[in-house]
């Protein structure tokens, strides 16, 4: 039923309820059991277990259990067939030191996900607050649990509402709903029908749960609890919202399924290359050859897959998370982290995101002068400047700041860290902080103070009716009243102005005053007139409102706003040459959110588009798909909405962050790639809805969070770079190995691999992925905020990366191949032999390392400009060096020591596929630069 179009009697009538004594306790009991308590609904957690084993239905690990289960299975049938306990403890070590990868991936996928993601907690348990409430008619204090629909209920200044409410009675009530509107001024409620399509934010006889009391007192009927509350519906958006892949997720997923396909093929193709061989060459198939194939293809299946990379990933990561913590900028989910780079739009709010979520003065007009407001916010600090640039003078405002606090009831406060903290109607705190800037202190006026005396006589309170508030008071012997209001209003009324500190016909200043209002109005500013009248004691005493608010004195007038936050403006030059478009969607009016836009830099002309709610409702989603990527503001507009233009940019491929912190940004901070919270003013819903929050709740901030997200989608895209170019390099020597080996060289058999399968795990897990790590710590190259975002519909190795991997995986590949053989010429042992190839492998890929950090050629970077790299690379080169002469891991890995000459040359010859492939690359890069420009100059 719609409640915003009835009569309070048809409302009553419906929910069968009385204003006069309210429920009956069996009703409210039977309701209760009807519809339930009033809260909203848990989202079910999944289990631990479940969360765990998700780790495993990665395409990377299904690959090294299959490598784990032929290891077992070669080191049963060496137990029991061959009687090899040599080789069965070798297949052992194999199959634990890659089931300990797999547990390291899948303990710390588990504990991130359980650390870093909160649930829906705030959402599944409103506030505990208690409302008063009329049952069987007396006024009782109940859990907001137990509202039930027909229940009356009385609000008071500084109440939470705790369901929504159809007003029955409205006193100077005004409600603070930001939190699910988008506006940061109080609403004054009324109790009249309204139309049925009335947008939320008009709604003004209606109260809506979690929105507290600013002023006034009301009495209302509960027409909703729990889900069927607004804010249940938004509790429902994010419940039926699912979780999004991040970029990076999409990528390694895919990737991943690729290596996968190609493991196994290679696998197979090994597996029955062999097989075959050896039917042909025998006419049979020996059970005890199966050992050897076994020994191949499990290194094959490791040398396949970048064991480290889910692992190194997730402290790439961490990295980056620990980078962005620095900017203030805290990340609830790992792989958001790099979403941030690959953002195209930022679509935020605009209260408390875009702005202040502080009603300030800007401008005012007194004393027929014109004055700028310096500073924002409630902090009392700000000079006021003419329109020369010129400081005013105080005795020409001293009067109309007086009377601007004596007519006023709110107040700030310093708070324990010496922030000041709003109290009161947010207009009327505007006109305290004001007045404050110049010292101007309500208390300090009524405190009595030598001849000077002034005492509040009456006050009669602000009402939707005559959009005024007047207070009167006694001024040492004279009586005052001092009223303020609408200008339209108070125009009306007022007959004579302060002009150069004397009293004028208004017909003086008229023009000015009109002018002015109209200006302020133009920019948005919310406009409040200041104004006095001298009356007698009589009239001070016994006068009505409607006496008193005539033939006034025209003080001033003020401009207030939410202020843009300082820092924004350039933050949002900065994204838009980064080619990152910001877009505005709030539920504030259209004038105001156009003139902020403009303000900001988000449009530029005054005829930009901007799309209110009751446009966007009509609108079918393909009307939307045609007119969102050109449109930037959006106004009126409600959670379904801001859902709705998120997915819609989704559809065009675009990576969409939302911003926000009132509990209306939730479901479409949950629906972007990446929700961004505000973590000082923003709910407590919306910081759960939100991967990345910003501690100091400032813009500049996601700017910056961007920058760092490209700096660490560069570093991942190094050190897979790195990672892939290995395991070509691993793949390709042990596949030379099974291909071209056909008969003994020396001491080493057809069948026996180029490296053993713990070789491989060692380069993959140390070598290769320590460095990988440091690369984590990389700075960007530069001009990274100038280019376009990345094109998430990639593959991660395209750009030439694929090209790049295969050519130098295939030179690295080649010489370790090239090595094995020489040393196996040369008469070497088997483990000499594997030993020799594997450290050519390792210092392959130590040199390569520096190479694989730029995007153009290791002669781009200074070697020595990441620490942590230089320290990786020198323990990894030492401890590879170590497992070679050290027995136990000789006994394990299957490695043997060589002589000083063997290794040096090794650590040379490694080198030199990096130098000159790098070399090359670099001559034909200038060559090409230098034919441009002779081209060039050639034209000119």
């Amino acid at each position: 039923m719609e409640w915003v179009n009835q009569t309070a009697e048809v409302i009553l009538e419906r929910l069968e309820t009385s204003r006069l004594t309210g429920l009956s306790d069996q009703q409210a009991t039977t309701r209760l059991e009807r519809y339930g308590p009033n809260q909203l609904q848990q989202t079910e957690r999944e289990p631990a277990w479940r969360m765990f084993l998700k780790s495993f239905k990665e395409p990377l690990i299904i690959v090294l259990l299959i490598a784990t289960t032929l290891a077992l299975a070669s080191a049963l049938y060496d137990f029991n067939v061959t009687g090899d306990r040599q080789h069965a403890m070798a297949s052992v070590y194999e199959a634990v030191a890659i089931l300990l990868i797999v547990a390291i991936n899948g303990g710390l996928t588990f504990y991130q996900t359980r650390s870093a993601q909160k649930s829906l907690d705030a959402l599944a348990n409103l506030r505990q607050h208690h409302m008063t409430v009329l049952r069987g008619q007396t006024w009782k204090s109940l859990a907001a649990t137990k509202l039930v629909p027909g229940d009356i209920v009385s609000v008071k200044a500084g109440d939470f509402i705790e369901g929504d409410l159809r007003w029955l009675k409205a006193s100077e009530l005004q409600i603070n709903e930001s939190h699910l509107t988008g506006e940061s001024d109080a609403i004054t409620k009324t109790v009249d029908p309204l139309a049925a399509d009335t947008e939320l934010g008009d709604q003004t006889n209606m109260g809506f749960s979690g929105s507290m009391v600013v002023n006034g007192n009301g009495i209302g009927v509960v027409v909703a609890t729990g889900m069927q509350t607004e804010l249940g519906k938004i509790s429902g958006l994010m419940q039926g919202i699912d979780d999004q892949k991040t970029p990076i997720e999409k990528s390694v997923h895919s990737l991943s399924k690729k290596l996968l396909i190609i493991a196994a093929g290679i696998i197979l193709l090994t597996i029955g290359y062999d097989l075959v061989k050896q039917l042909i060459e025998t006419g049979a198939i020996a059970i005890d050859s199966l050992a050897g194939i076994s020994s191949t293809a499990i290194a094959i299946a490791v040398a396949s897959i970048p064991d480290a990379m889910p692992v190194v990933l997730s402290i790439v990561l961490t990295i980056g998370a620990k980078m962005l913590a620095d900017s203030k900028g805290l990340v609830k989910s790992l792989s958001s982290v790099e979403t941030l780079g690959a953002t195209t739009y930022i679509a935020s709010d605009k209260t408390g995101t875009l702005t202040k979520n502080e009603m300030t003065v800007t401008r005012f007009l007194a004393n027929g002068e014109n004055y700028r407001v310096e500073g924002n916010g409630y902090t009392p600090v700000g000079d006021f400047l003419r329109t020369d640039g010129k400081p005013g003078q105080p005795d020409d405002y001293q009067r109309f700041l007086e009377v601007a606090v004596l007519n006023n009831e709110a107040e700030i406060k310093p708070d324990d860290q010496q922030n000041w903290r709003p109290f009161g109607n947010p207009t009327d705190v505007s006109l305290v902080v004001l007045a404050a800037k110049q010292g101007v202190k309500r208390d300090a006026l009524l405190e009595k103070s030598g001849d000077h005396d002034i005492d509040i006589i009456r006050v009669i309170p602000f009402d939707s009716t005559r959009k005024m508030m007047t207070v009167v008071i006694k001024e040492d012997d004279k009586y005052y009243s001092l009223t303020k209001g609408a200008p339209d209003v108070v125009a009306l009324r007022t007959t004579h102005v302060l002009l150069g500190g004397h009293v004028a016909d208004i017909s003086n200043a008229q023009d000015h005053i009109d002018q002015t209002i109209l200006d302020f109005a133009g920019d948005a500013l919310r406009t409040i007139a200041i104004t006095q009248r001298e009356v007698t004691e009589k009239q001070a005493l016994e006068a009505t409102s409607e006496e008193l608010e005539r033939e006034l004195c025209f003080l001033g007038v003020v401009g207030i706003i939410d202020p843009p936050r300082e820092e924004v403006k350039a933050s949002i030059k900065k994204l838009t040459a980064a080619s990152v478009n910001v877009v505005m969607i709030t539920g504030d009016h259209d004038v105001t959110a156009k003139a902020i836009a403009k303000q900001l830099g988000i449009i530029q002309s005054d005829n930009a588009r901007v799309i209110v709610g009751r446009t966007l409702e009509k609108m079918s989603d393909e009307d939307l798909a045609k007119v969102v990527m050109d449109t930037n503001v959006y106004a009126r507009v409600t959670p379904e909405h801001k859902q709705r233009i998120v997915k819609q940019l989704q559809k065009h491929k675009q990576v969409v962050a939302m911003t926000g912190d009132g509990i209306n940004d939730a479901p479409a901070l949950k629906a972007a790639d990446i929700g961004i919270a505000m973590g000082i003013n923003g709910t407590e819903v919306t910081k759960d809805a939100a991967n990345l929050i910003l501690l100091d709740d400032k813009f500049t901030t996601i700017e910056k969070s961007v920058e760092s997200g490209r700096t660490i989608f560069s570093n991942i895209l190094n050190f897979m770079r790195h990672e892939l170019t290995t395991n070509v390099a691993e793949v390709l020597s042990l596949l030379l190995g099974v291909f071209l080996i056909t008969a003994p060289i020396g001491q080493v058999t057809a069948v026996t691999p180029t490296l053993t399968a713990l070789m491989v795990l060692w380069v993959n897990m140390i070598s290769d992925s320590l460095p990988s790590f440091a690369l984590g710590y990389d700075r960007p190259e530069s001009d990274l905020m100038k280019q376009q975002p990345r094109n998430t519909q990639q593959s991660i190795l395209a750009n030439g990366m694929l090209r790049r991997v295969l050519v130098r995986g295939g030179v690295m590949g080649g010489l370790v191949f090239v090595a094995f053989v020489w040393a196996a010429s040369q008469g070497f042992s088997v483990a000499q032999s594997q030993t020799i190839a594997f450290l050519t492998l390792v210092f392959g890929q130590l040199w390569h390392v520096y190479d694989a950090r730029s995007a153009n050629t290791l002669f781009d970077r200074n070697p020595f400009s990441n620490s942590r790299l230089t320290l990786a690379v020198g323990f990894a080169a030492t401890s590879s060096i170590l497992v070679t002469l050290i027995p136990f891991f000789n006994h394990v890995m299957g490695t043997a020591s060589l002589s000083m000459g063997l290794y040096a040359g090794i650590i040379v010859i490694s080198a030199i596929p990096t130098f000159v492939l790098s070399g090359i690359k670099k001559l034909v890069k200038r060559g090409g630069r230098q034919r441009r420009d002779w081209d060039v100059a050639e034209e000119e």
